[in-house]
């Protein structure tokens, strides 16, 4: 599973940042290698430098083969709060998504 982080020119995101949620990705999707080719991060601060609750927005697109993508959205007030929250909602997807192509 390729994994691929972005972000936006308000969030700083060096090497270990990206690292972090690539290691944090792999362990938690690790059951759907069979399925997922690609899993994309997009990492964002919505409102630039001003503090606003709930401004960090991340979405997770995860790439299963031969269906669409699937992509979920967080907001929180940190981008590792959007990111956890992002990471769960996109396990639930790929949870039912695997149930289905189970029982076809």
């Amino acid at each position: 599973m390729l994994v691929q982080i972005h972000t936006d020119k308000n969030i700083e995101g060096g090497s270990r940042f990206s690292e972090f949620f690539s290691n944090e990705i792999k362990n938690e999707l690790a059951r759907f290698d069979e399925i997922v080719t690609r899993i994309e991060v997009h990492v964002s601060d919505e409102n630039g430098n001003k503090t606003t609750p709930n401004d960090k927005k991340c979405v997770i697109e995860a790439r299963v083969e031969k269906k669409q993508p699937i992509a979920v959205t967080a907001t929180s007030d940190s981008p590792e709060k959007a990111f956890y929250e992002a990471l769960e909602k996109i396990q639930r997807v790929l949870d039912s998504t695997l149930d289905k192509i189970k029982e076809h």
